[in-house]
């Protein structure tokens, strides 16, 4: 597969360089367009992709002729482009590629153009290095213009869900230690247990796939949504995927389904009609 590097919808325009005072995008597809224009950007992207999960000083290192305020200003401007997103586990601050903002400009703008370079990112991949450390292996961030009640009733309503979430219905009492099952007609296709349920905030279940032969047999994970109310209205929601054994086959579903997912929920909480996808 390409690296965005060289994945291009035609000329860049100029670098801006982190070393600009130009003011941080506030999110949209042009701060997406215009983080992806710079090279170094593009370099650090390259690398979350081989080895996602980085520090400052990891990512400092992939650009030696730059100081960490540098490098530290570029991923500001891709944070607020929403193409990385950081987490805190433990002492270390943790940088993840978040594919979500490639998807809602594939589906709004899929043509010929744009395509190439949507295939390039649609498929990325997160690893960790060594065994299982507890870092979050996938995670996905999405800015949606609502509010957190609304946010959790679709979440946690089958109404909702069955509207955007492939047509599946959730049932659950929503109370730990209770059951979660994403039913799909009279098939269960996600089962699950509730970990922990604090609403209109957190969310975190344990994540079974059952109707796919090719995929019941891999052990447990674990998703966790996070809402975040935000300025104008809008929340901060915050996928992660994790506790996966290591490259499971769940693990290698799951990393181009939640982007669908979620770019179909942004659209139905925005515009009352989720999206038309295939995957």
């Amino acid at each position: 597969m390409d690296h965005l590097s060289a994945a291009r919808a035609g000329p860049w325009p100029a670098s801006d360089g982190a070393a600009d005072d130009d003011p941080e995008p506030a999110g949209g597809s042009d701060d997406v367009f215009k983080a992806l224009a710079d090279p170094s950007r593009r370099l650090l992207l390259d690398s979350l992709f081989v080895d996602d999960g980085q520090t400052l000083g990891d990512l400092s290192a992939r650009l030696p002729g730059m100081t960490r305020f540098g490098v530290m200003k570029h991923l500001r401007l891709l944070e607020a482009a929403g193409l990385v997103t950081s987490r805190k586990i433990g002492r270390e601050k943790l940088h993840y590629l978040n594919p979500v903002p490639i998807r809602l400009i594939h589906d709004r703008w899929t043509s010929k153009y744009a395509e190439p370079w949507v295939g390039a990112l649609a498929d990325l991949k997160v690893n960790l290095e060594g065994p299982a450390s507890g870092r979050p292996r996938h995670v996905f961030q999405v800015y949606i213009r609502t509010t957190p009640e609304r946010l959790w009733q679709a979440i946690s309503d089958p109404e909702v869900t069955q509207r955007y979430f492939h047509s599946s219905r959730v049932d659950s009492q929503w109370r730990p230690g209770d059951r979660v099952a994403y039913w799909i007609a009279d098939e269960v296709a996600v089962d699950g247990e509730v970990l922990e349920v604090d609403p209109p905030h957190t969310l975190v279940t344990t994540w079974s796939f059952r109707k796919s032969p090719d995929l019941r047999d891999d052990p447990p994970s674990r998703v966790t949504w996070e809402i975040e109310p935000m300025e104008d209205a809008t929340c901060r929601l915050t996928v992660v995927h994790d506790d996966f054994p290591g490259e499971t086959r769940t693990f290698q579903s799951v990393r181009s389904g939640w982007p669908l997912v979620l770019s179909s929920l942004k659209s139905l909480l925005e515009t009352g009609a989720a999206l038309t996808v295939s995957r």
